[in-house]
């Protein structure tokens, strides 16, 4: 039986709902691959801390083990912040093991520069999670880029502000009650500032920035309006007029200038992305021939983003024989 090895970098949410993916969807990925998954290894930052994981698997806090692992063949990375994540994964790819990653603050950063480092290595890297937790937006840009040239795109990028606008608008809260409701669902971390300052749809943004238009603005260019000093009385005024508070990133091409924002918007009920809802992502694209298009859905939390990095996965491994790839692995 061909076994494909694999080894998770951060078992936290992400990291938990890969295992989880892999574990439960084993069957298929077989039939699918032609190859059984195999989870060889997970680092961890926390030793003490008990994990339901097969006994099988080496659990760690140093990546040196994992990586010297032979045939190792991809590493699933969800570790969060900017470093050790990308060390971690420039390593991986000198090694010649393709590598997913669902890290935004580090691919925002560095993402061309791993992309280039893996051309030249001959393996592929997968980051379809960085941007809009299940909601295949890369994949679907990447076939789009093809022919279409994508004049703008405009999108809601963080479950966790689009929940609290939703329910300060239906249940009448408060921003705090909103943000405090966010964090008992576990929407909103401890420390949300990231998520309600804007900063995670910026992020997500200047991927998608380099992806679409081959760069990024200028970081200290692009404004950036978190949703805090909206009221629950501004959002039930916009209601009375049929209208909603949204916080969207915007980027667009402006002559040779790329222009980005991320602020909140009122929006009327003809807006692509009126009726997002709740924790839900939405990207609008408008491109020179198929026009406007709108991919909704889960934009956080264990499960979306886990299929957004198994979906990459198996679009990495589809595109030679299985058989092939693990001969190529041995003969390094």
């Amino acid at each position: 039986m061909t076994v494909i090895k694999a080894a998770l970098l951060g078992f936290g949410t992400v990291g938990e709902g890969v295992y989880t993916a892999i574990q439960t969807h084993q069957s298929h990925l077989k039939k699918i691959l032609g190859a059984e998954v195999e989870i060889v290894a997970i680092l961890i930052r926390d030793k003490n801390k008990e994990r339901l994981v097969d006994s099988k698997i080496r659990v760690t806090t140093d990546f040196q083990e994992i990586i010297n692992i032979p045939d190792l063949h991809v590493i699933f990375e969800a570790i969060v912040g900017e470093e050790p994540g990308h060390t971690y994964l420039q390593q991986a790819i000198d090694k010649g093991i393709h590598v997913i990653t669902a890290n935004k603050v580090m691919f925002s950063k560095h993402g061309e520069q791993l992309i280039e480092r893996s051309q030249k290595e001959n393996v592929k890297i997968g980051f379809e999670a960085t941007t809009a937790g299940g909601v295949p937006i890369i994949r679907t840009i990447q076939q789009l880029l093809q022919v279409n040239q994508i004049k703008k795109i405009q999108g809601i990028l963080n479950g966790t502000s689009n929940f609290i606008l939703t329910e300060m608008r239906n249940r009448k809260l408060c921003f705090e009650d909103a943000l405090e409701l966010a964090q008992e669902k576990g929407y909103a971390e401890a420390d949300p500032t990231n998520d309600i300052s804007g900063k995670d749809a910026f992020c997500k943004l200047m991927i998608l920035s380099q992806l679409v238009f081959g760069e990024q603005p200028n970081w200290n260019e692009v404004e950036i309006e978190g949703i805090t000093s909206i009221t629950q009385e501004q959002i039930a005024e916009a209601e009375k007029r049929g209208q909603r508070f949204k916080h969207i990133a915007e980027i667009t091409r402006v002559g040779n200038a790329i222009k980005a924002s991320i602020q909140p918007i009122i929006v009327d009920t003809d807006h692509s992305l009126y009726p997002i809802e709740g924790v839900d992502n939405a990207i609008a694209i408008e491109a020179s021939l198929v026009g406007k298009i709108t991919l909704q859905g889960p934009g956080a939390g264990k499960l979306p983003t886990a299929s957004a990095m198994i979906e990459d996965f198996v679009y990495i491994f589809q595109q030679a024989p299985i058989q092939e790839k693990i001969l190529e692995y041995q003969s390094l």
